[in-house]
């Protein structure tokens, strides 16, 4: 018999379980009380963070091959592990989803509700499970889990045809990348015999002569899925259109959970299950790394702040950009050992906090200036002066500079992880691009504090003022989700950037 550790696969069956209370409950629900469903969301999600608490020793395992090692942590093949790392990847990609939930409460008056909340319950749950698989059948369940909810949530504005457009083109390139891992985990299983990542590892190591080509086609193959996800260039295409076809709170999942899924598994089957061929994925790996940064920040460089959605076009760029700095560390842990993983994982965390900060402002922005422009925050410190310095301090840890000492941190950890990898020239290369991200960081960040143009019609109020009188500015409702999700977000930031060491600490996972 198989015996299962319940606790230890507690996070993801819990948001799994709300996911489908969600549903039910939905179709009991009178109109007026939708809004139900998003604080069961978000109850849901904050269950599972804290079953994350009892699991912190990360030594728990199930589904293993053998009785002795269930539960255990023992040394038998399992095919799901709640170690240190898969439960920081978790308390990220819950944290983020609970986030966006805060962005979307006052938000879904024009979706379906009952869907909204159900799909994006269903998408946590897969990226919760994904960071604890340990064989490759359990990833790429996890991994359609986690997306195949997202090409819907992309595509939700019904009548909208951007958004239908951006889901097609999201569903369509996933679907062709997925396609092409399935046939490199084929590859694999053919030369190994075996789906456990462990077990992988041990069987590439001794790899009969006439199976070695197929091997190395199989890892290849299987990396390109992970690449998708990550938007690591030249997989990136997909990103700018679906940021902007899809909600703002999605997009913001998107950039954070989605790539978190990403480049978890990208860790987990490199570094776990195909440390034999890291002279084959380790320089892939730079490379992409290279041209991910340079591709993104150039094209966010090119951005024209009068264009409508530009500010999101931008975030969505500057995603891609940062994706390549994501990927430093791991292509560095194919030349020395795996303990630049944590470089990954640390500026993993920064970036999920201070990119959610960014799309939490940029949700305000787009309540009264639906364009959402980079011309539209001109002057935000007039109106919403902590908003204001709420997004300016997110812009300045993306670029990496003070108060935003967490940015610089991360950034000098990737940084090191280059250099003592010996890839000087992937470390000059990132340093070129930190220099370019500068220049538009800086430029947004200077147009949040210059004198605005002149109110927006839509800003001015109806009444008309007296004589002389210099007329007030327009205050709008604001959920209190929305700022909730702004000020944890902001008081995140500053924390971790007075101590931006113990986010290494906490990073500081060990795959083995």
């Amino acid at each position: 018999m198989q015996s299962v550790d319940w606790l230890a696969i507690a996070p993801p069956v819990v948001v799994a379980a709300m996911a489908l209370i969600v549903l039910v409950t939905d179709l009991f629900l009178p109109e007026h009380r939708k809004p139900l469903l998003g604080t069961l969301t978000i109850v849901g999600l904050v269950a599972a963070l804290a079953l994350l608490v009892p699991l912190r020793a990360g030594d728990r395992s199930t589904f293993c091959l053998n009785e002795a090692a269930t539960g255990s942590g023992g040394a038998g093949a399992c095919s799901y592990t709640a170690d240190h790392f898969a439960l920081v990847i978790q308390a990220l990609v819950l944290g983020g989803a609970l986030l966006t939930a805060l962005l979307s409460f006052g938000d879904t008056r024009r979706l379906p509700a009952g869907e909204f909340w159900f799909l994006l319950l269903s998408s946590a749950s897969g990226a919760a499970l994904l960071p604890a698989a340990r064989d490759l059948a359990t990833l790429v369940v996890a991994l359609e889990v986690a997306s195949l909810p997202a090409f819907a949530l992309v595509g939700i504005k019904r009548g909208d045809r951007r958004s239908s457009e951006a889901a097609l083109k999201f569903f369509l390139s996933s679907v062709v990348a997925t396609a092409v891992m399935l046939l490199g985990v084929s590859f694999v299983y053919a030369t190994t015999g075996t789906l456990h990542l462990t077990e992988i590892a041990s069987r590439l190591d001794d790899v009969p002569g006439q199976l070695d080509t197929l091997a190395k086609a199989g890892v290849v193959l299987t990396l390109v899925g992970f690449a998708f996800k990550t938007a690591a260039a030249p997989f990136h295409f997909w990103v700018p259109d679906t940021y902007i076809g899809a909600p703002l709170p999605i997009a913001a999942y998107l950039s954070v959970v989605g790539k978190a899924v990403g480049f978890s598994g990208l860790i987990l089957v490199t570094v776990i299950a195909f440390p034999a061929y890291a002279d084959v994925w380790g320089p892939a790996l730079a490379v992409l790394a290279a041209l991910t940064m340079t591709i993104g920040n150039v094209a966010a460089l090119r951005q024209n702040a009068g264009r409508a959605r530009s500010a999101v076009r931008l975030l969505a760029w500057s995603s891609v950009g940062q994706a390549g700095y994501l990927l430093v560390p791991i292509a560095a842990a194919a030349y020395s050992s795996d303990e630049h993983i944590g470089s990954t994982v640390a500026y993993a965390l920064m970036y999920a906090v201070v990119n959610l900060g960014a799309f939490a402002v940029a949700a305000l922005v787009a309540r009264t200036s639906p364009g959402n422009r980079l011309t539209d925050y001109r002057g935000l410190y007039a109106t919403r002066p902590l908003a204001a310095l709420a997004m300016a301090f997110f812009l300045l840890c993306l670029a990496g500079l003070p108060p935003g000492i967490i940015g610089l941190f991360a950034k000098v950890t990737v940084f090191s992880a280059a250099v003592d990898a010996g890839l000087g020239w992937l470390a000059v290369v990132m340093a070129v691009n930190v220099v370019i991200a500068l220049y538009y960081y800086l430029q947004w960040t200077a147009t949040l504090f210059r004198a605005p143009e002149g109110a927006p019609a839509e800003a001015v109020r109806e009444e008309t003022p007296a004589e002389g009188a210099v007329p007030a500015p327009t205050r709008y409702a604001v959920p209190a989700s929305l700022t909730v999700a702004i000020a944890l977000t902001a008081v995140a930031g500053v924390v971790l950037s007075a101590a931006p060491q113990t986010v290494l600490r906490f990073a500081a996972v060990n795959l083995f």
